[in-house]
């Protein structure tokens, strides 16, 4: 039994604004990729989304890019040279793209959940990437979102994306079909609309707090001590 989602909380809304560190004021007028991990790490795919950058902002010219993690370690090895896997990637790919490019990057650390809601409701297109491994509650909380979502076809992923159901699949590994999904569904509204609503129809009916999860749990104890 999951630990639920507040569905109620994390909803879609369509009046959201996202103020950037320069001054840019964001809305769902813009054309925004969102990318979040607790730490930005291989084992969370940030390496193949970095490589999936240069050739999505070219094709993109006015998408921005928001990036929300860590610079520390969650799960995997530390790089051998002592820099962090964001500089690590950062220095991989930025030669690829020029200044006006790299510029709509936008490396937001680590944020309060409330702005990470905000950054969910303001995504156009949300992508999750991971190696086989337990699901992020942040991939559930962008379904609840209604976010329309490009994910790596990997086993945990596959329990809650179906391909063109709640979201895209794309191999873990190919940062150019990665790319071109994106950028497919950033010229796809209807698709995403749909997408979204699906995703956040699936997280109501399987991982809502209230209606599904807590009562779940409870019902688990009470056998638990009828016994």
């Amino acid at each position: 039994m999951h630990d639920g989602i507040d569905t109620a909380l994390v909803r879609p809304e369509p009046s959201v604004t996202f103020a950037l560190d320069d001054g840019v004021m964001l809305s769902r007028g813009d054309e925004v990729i969102t990318f979040v991990n607790r730490n930005l790490e291989p084992y969370r795919g940030f390496h193949i989304f970095m490589r999936a950058l240069p050739e999505l902002l070219r094709q993109r010219p006015s998408a921005r890019v928001l990036i929300v993690g860590g610079e520390d370690v969650s799960y995997g090895a530390r790089p051998a040279d002592g820099v962090s896997w964001k500089q690590r990637f950062s220095d991989e790919v930025r030669p690829q793209m020029n200044g006006e490019a790299w510029s709509r990057i936008h490396f937001l650390g680590r944020i309060p959940y409330s702005r990470f809601i905000e950054l969910l409701q303001l995504s156009t297109v949300h992508v999750y990437l991971t190696y086989p491994f337990v699901l992020s509650w942040r991939l559930l909380e962008a379904m609840s979102a209604g976010c329309a979502i490009v994910a790596s076809d990997t086993a945990p992923v596959r329990e809650a994306i179906r391909h063109d159901e709640t979201g895209r699949l794309v191999d873990f590994f190919d940062a150019r079909a990665l790319a071109g999904d994106i950028a497919a569904l950033l010229d796809d509204p209807e698709r995403r609309r749909a997408l979204g609503e699906r995703a956040r129809q699936f997280v109501q009916r399987h991982y809502d707090l209230r209606r599904v999860c807590l009562p779940g749990q409870i019902a688990w104890v009470e056998r638990l001590e009828s016994r």
